[in-house]
């Protein structure tokens, strides 16, 4: 993970708080852009975008964020690197600043973009997980629920049938044997 040089995050009114956990996608970016690490923060998306995921969708979701993230660092190295930077005119200067401001800006928000995409998509896989797991549960319920219905009517209530009868029936004879 690269390390922030505050001397250059102050010019783009930087926030470390905006770089995301240390160990995250968002701060490896971020903090490569900023240290002037272009091509490592471009290998890192690719590889990111080439990686497998547990999701299904990861890919159609995130490939087109990551895309653009790649075209702002380029965007970004063009501006900071700028040919014959010291030639131009004050103006000039500032104006390429403003721009690389920009494109921080618009790539830290990709990168927070892409980042809820993957939340979103974990949050999609903990729900289907909860629907098959209740699914599952009320099926075993319901079987357990005929079982003993059927067990109550079939086997357990025949002999239950069986027995009332005789009581009855001896409650009956006795009740006839003490009247007559």
């Amino acid at each position: 993970m690269g390390e922030i040089s505050f001397k250059e995050a102050k010019p783009i009114d930087l926030d470390t708080s905006n770089l995301g956990r240390p160990d995250g996608l968002r701060f490896t970016i971020l903090t490569s852009v900023l240290n002037e690490e272009y091509d490592r923060a471009i290998k890192f998306l690719k590889e990111f975008i080439e990686s497998d995921s547990e999701y299904p969708n990861f890919k159609i979701k995130v490939e087109r964020y990551a895309l653009h993230a790649i075209d702002l660092i380029y965007a970004i190295r063009t501006k900071r690197n700028f040919p014959g930077l010291s030639a131009l005119t004050r103006t000039k200067q500032q104006e390429l600043k403003e721009k690389f401001k920009d494109h921080f800006k618009e790539l830290r928000a990709i990168m927070k973009k892409i980042e809820g995409c993957l939340e979103e998509l974990r949050l999609s896989d903990v729900k289907s997980t909860r629907i098959v797991v209740r699914s599952a549960w009320l099926a075993l319920l319901t079987v357990f629920c005929a079982t003993f219905i059927f067990e109550v009517c079939r086997g357990l209530g025949y002999s239950a049938l069986i027995y009332f009868d005789d009581r009855i029936e001896v409650i009956f004879t006795w009740l006839f044997k003490f009247v007559s």
